[in-house]
């Protein structure tokens, strides 16, 4: 395979990877939107691509823009689509288009016309899991429900045990857990993985899903309020903003670095013998929402205040970490970057762009009159 596709290129995780890829001897040529949400004019992530690969403007809605990008193709690494988990919740018919529809779109060329295409990589999520793998004394491993309103109005944040209603040790979230979404993101990026890997199947077409936890690293964008930890708090950082942490600042994620991410993707493009499979890609390491705030603190030197406010978001998750076993014993992969180093080169970064304008607060204003935030 030497010819590749990428949609949504020309974006974070799809930039880096098509420099790598480039690096490497692959054609890569880029269907991408360029959406004002994600590329400012002059976008550094369209910047970086456009002189080494095929660009095509385009939108995977447009079935004309896929039978253009698809030409000559030998494989797609699908990434294109609307992330956010929050926006996700009243920008219903958005997500589904693009996520869904362009996903549909693809697969519905793969069906019915002639094509080269010999491998098919989805670019999945660790939303599709909702809240990850619990343990309960009474009742053993607990996948637990979506959290209540009811009971985070109380601060009672912890996820309850479905069957005793205790509450749950954290465990690690293997790829054999319970698929049960609790965002409309988490829904649409499980149709994708689903369509995907079925019509993959039907049709011989070697296929992998890759289920990414928090991806960051220099190039993110700061001025996007809806998704990137990191990128969010650094840009209300480099405004002299305060950082406003929701629930009692305990929720925590998994964050893997962008080049590790990269490289459990050319892993999974390189590898024949891992077809219809699906691997979780993260660090393996929880680290609360909390402590990230404090390490940007410290690594701006910033003198910003960091407040734990009680306020919740409705669809959000209390923890998730992978469960790296799959991964690291079928294709090796093993994350390099620790956050503290990965978090030190993304403000080295940071620190050399302009300041953007910090559009948190709007966002949130959004959230809060659609009743989703309280």
């Amino acid at each position: 395979m030497k010819n590749i596709l990428i949609t949504g290129g020309a974006g974070f995780i799809g930039s880096n990877l098509t420099i790598k890829l480039v690096s490497l001897g692959y054609n890569v040529t880029i269907l991408d939107n360029l959406s004002r949400q994600i590329h400012e004019e002059d976008s550094p992530f369209h910047q970086s691509v456009k002189e080494i690969s095929n660009f095509i403007k385009g939108d995977v809605r447009n079935k004309l823009d896929w039978d253009k990008a698809l030409d000559g193709q030998d494989a797609v690494i699908h990434l294109a689509s609307e992330t956010g988990t929050g926006q996700s919740m009243y920008e219903i018919e958005r997500y589904n288009d693009v996520n869904i529809l362009g996903t549909a779109n693809l697969l519905d060329f793969l069906t019915n016309k002639k094509h080269t295409i010999k491998k098919l990589i989805i670019a999945s999520s660790r939303s599709i899991y909702g809240e990850g793998k619990y343990f309960c004394k009474n009742d053993g491993v607990v996948f637990p429900n979506q959290r209540e309103d009811k009971n985070m109005s109380k601060e009672k944040f912890n996820p309850l045990c479905n069957i005793c209603n205790n509450e749950l040790e954290l465990r690690a979230t293997d790829e054999s857990s319970r698929i049960h979404p609790s965002s409309i993101y988490g829904i649409t990026k499980q149709h994708q993985e689903q369509l995907m890997l079925l019509i993959g199947k039907i049709l011989h077409i070697p296929t992998v899903a890759l289920r990414f936890q928090n991806v960051y690293g220099p190039s993110q964008s700061l001025s996007n309020p809806y998704t990137g930890i990191l990128s969010i708090f650094s840009t209300r950082i480099l405004n002299r903003n305060d950082i406003d942490v929701y629930e009692d600042g305990k929720e925590s994620r998994d964050f893997i670095y962008i080049d590790d991410a990269v490289d459990a993707t050319i892993l999974a493009l390189e590898k024949q013998e891992i077809n219809h499979q699906i691997f979780n890609v993260g660090s393996g390491v929880p680290t609360s929402i909390f402590e990230v705030a404090h390490i940007l603190k410290k690594l701006y030197n910033s003198n910003i205040n960091i407040k734990i406010s009680g306020r919740y978001r409705l669809g959000d998750i209390r923890h998730n970490y992978a469960d790296l076993t799959k991964i690291k014993s079928i294709l090796g992969f093993r994350p390099k970057i620790d956050l503290v180093t990965g978090a030190s080169r993304f403000v080295a970064w940071a620190k050399t762009q302009k300041v953007h304008i910090d559009k948190y607060e709007d966002s949130i204003e959004e959230l809060k009159q659609k009743g989703l935030l309280k």
